[in-house]
């Protein structure tokens, strides 16, 4: 009788990454948030100047930000990609 042989070993809770197809969505969610993060920033200082409640509405202007963002590069991306072929050299 031939044993089955099984690999138990378990990996680090840190190691667990996300398939290579979900690449594009990945991408559009750090980019929507560190951008409208650094838009918030700016557009709120530049509206209000830098007050006491600068960072409430720093936050709040994010929680508006974000999620716009994130659809927003998901329906540019391709065409971003597009551009980008045509603009550099293979």
């Amino acid at each position: 009788m031939q044993e089955a042989n099984i690999d138990i070993t378990l990996k680090p809770a840190g190691s667990r990454k996300l398939p290579a197809r979900f690449t594009p969505l990945v991408f559009a969610f750090y980019m929507s948030a560190i951008m409208a993060f650094l838009m918030s920033l700016i557009i709120v200082a530049a509206n209000s100047g830098i007050a006491d409640h600068y960072l409430a509405q720093v936050a709040h202007a994010y929680s508006i930000a974000m999620p716009s963002a994130f659809f927003c590069i998901l329906l540019v991306r391709p065409l971003v990609m597009l551009l980008v072929k045509h603009t550099v050299k293979n």
